[in-house]
């Protein structure tokens, strides 16, 4: 049964809302600005920084705005000078002992104490006495570093643990201007969500080992895309700039992941380094695999293909659209399925499932009759020519060196992935081919629940890498040509940007 809406003003708006909001879901549903440091809209309210103050009419004090539900015919604002004083004051007591290493912190350029301070705060300090030194650099464990100096004390990454991922990691010790953020003894803070602690903290406190002192924000460009690391298929943001891709965040999507991703979504953007990728084609001799070019290769595998059946091994990890124009063009071929049941966990309570493919689904769905690869086995001689378009995510298929030994035992083999796959022997007609990454294409996923989303390409890292639409028109067409993408090089943004200072 729906909620029943009541009415409110927010500093002069009138606004409807369910009965049992907050005031300050009010303001973040008008996009009215509201000083604040403790809320978060995927935790319980703390009220800890008192720095949501508003005015309320007809109540002679100021009162929070993440812990007093709004009612009927309720008048509110954060305008009057009463409540822009309260704040001044509130940040003040917050920065009191805040290190000055802006210049140094890895916050620089998304922090919100000093965008709060420059919109809410602007005071002049009145406090002469040294500021309190705490640690620096503390160790939380394998993919978090905690700067005490900086914490403000908003308990979110305490509340993230016992709330969210209930590991209960984290705790605040010590009194007074002593306290501190720390983790219990022998409790390291490892758990497979730890790294959302750096998303929600407000400040430079918690930064993650694999992004800190990387780049700097402002050179960064942001992309929306899905995780495919498994069928939940969380959505994302992508940090990414000429260098390649240096960060991905979770992206709010209440029907999937909520606020939230896994850790191990977050590090598959890895195998995108260009030290790691097969930036070109690869063709075995007896003895060595040489380079050449894509189009060069599939010219190759075309004479090969000519009047014979074509078998190929999916897995779950490529788009709809993908699925759709290989079943267009191939029906009369031989499909395999490379799955990884019980292989992994079924379920973590959270969000990471057992399918470690975004698209498993669609993949069963259009290939009713796919079969397993025990049927491959037992006919591996007889194959002609078969296809891997293997997974991108190398890292959850752990049975990957046995399959490649089975797949390697047929006439001739093209495989197509990300990054080399050192498993493969050399042998005459195989080869190896550079794939397109999920964020260098567009196209749909289905989730374990049904539920289709589309990603956008993101950028290009690799000119000889295909989709597989690419590969149908290498091998459909005679005159099909690769576009080319620029030079993979980054240019000194910070001098373009500010050309005209000099």
């Amino acid at each position: 049964m729906p909620k029943k809406k009541i009415s409110c003003q927010i500093n002069g708006h009138s606004i409807q809302v369910e009965e049992g909001s907050t005031i300050i879901q009010a303001f973040k549903k008008l996009n009215q600005r509201i000083c604040h440091y403790c809320w978060h809209p995927g935790l319980s309210v703390s009220g800890v920084c008192r720095l949501c103050m508003v005015e309320i009419e007809g109540q002679g004090k100021l009162q929070i705005a993440c812990n007093t539900q709004v009612q009927e015919g309720m008048k509110v604002s954060n305008q009057s000078e009463k409540v822009k004083t309260a704040v001044r004051w509130g940040l003040e007591y917050h920065l009191i002992n805040h290190p000055l290493d802006c210049p140094i912190c890895d916050q620089a350029g998304e922090c919100e104490l000093q965008d709060q301070y420059m919109e809410f705060g602007s005071y002049d300090s009145s406090m002469s006495e040294r500021k309190v030194k705490k640690r620096k650099v503390l160790d939380l464990g394998s993919k978090i570093v905690l700067d005490t100096e900086r914490c403000i004390l908003c308990t979110r990454c305490v509340r993230f643990t016992d709330e969210v991922t209930k590991t209960h990691e984290l705790g605040i010790f010590n009194r007074g201007d002593r306290s501190e953020i720390g983790c219990f003894e022998d409790k390291p803070l490892n758990n497979n969500y730890a790294i959302n602690t750096v998303d929600i903290c407000p400040v430079g406190a918690l930064t993650s080992k694999h992004f800190r002192f990387k780049q700097r924000v402002w050179y960064l460009k942001t992309a929306q895309s899905i995780c495919t690391g498994c069928s939940t298929a969380c959505n994302t943001y992508v940090d990414y700039n000429e260098e390649g891709i240096w960060r991905v965040r979770p992206r709010f999507n209440k029907e999937v992941n909520g606020h939230w991703m896994c850790d191990k979504g977050r590090f598959l953007f890895q195998d995108m380094d260009r030290k790691k990728r097969l930036h070109m084609a690869l063709e075995a001799n007896d003895k060595f695999w040489n380079f050449l070019e894509t189009k060069v290769a599939f010219e190759k595998i075309k004479t090969l293909l000519e009047n014979k059946t074509a078998h190929f091994v999916l897995t779950g990890q490529y788009t709809n659209e993908e699925y759709e124009i290989l079943l267009k063009h191939f029906s009369n071929s031989v499909f395999y399925i490379w799955s990884q049941e019980g292989q992994f966990p079924k379920f973590d309570k959270l969000l990471l499932r057992e399918d470690r493919n975004p698209n498993t689904k669609t993949l069963k769905k259009l290939f009713p009759k796919i079969k397993p690869l025990t049927k491959l086995e037992k006919n591996k001689n007889e194959i002609p020519l078969l296809f891997v378009l293997g997974p991108e995510n190398l890292i959850f298929y752990p049975d990957l060196e046995e399959k490649t030994k089975l797949f390697s035992q047929v006439k001739s083999l093209v495989w197509l992935g990300l990054v080399k796959n050192k498993f493969l022997v050399c042998k005459e007609n195989f080869f190896q081919i550079p794939m397109k990454s999920s964020f260098e294409k567009t196209g749909t996923f289905t989730n374990y629940k049904g539920l289709e989303q589309k990603i956008d390409k993101i950028q290009s890292f690799n000119s000889q890498a295909v989709s597989v639409e690419d590969i149908i028109k290498l091998l459909k067409t005679d005159n099909f040509k690769l576009k080319e993408d620029r030079a993979y090089f980054k240019q000194n943004q910070f001098l373009n940007s500010n050309q005209k200072i000099w």
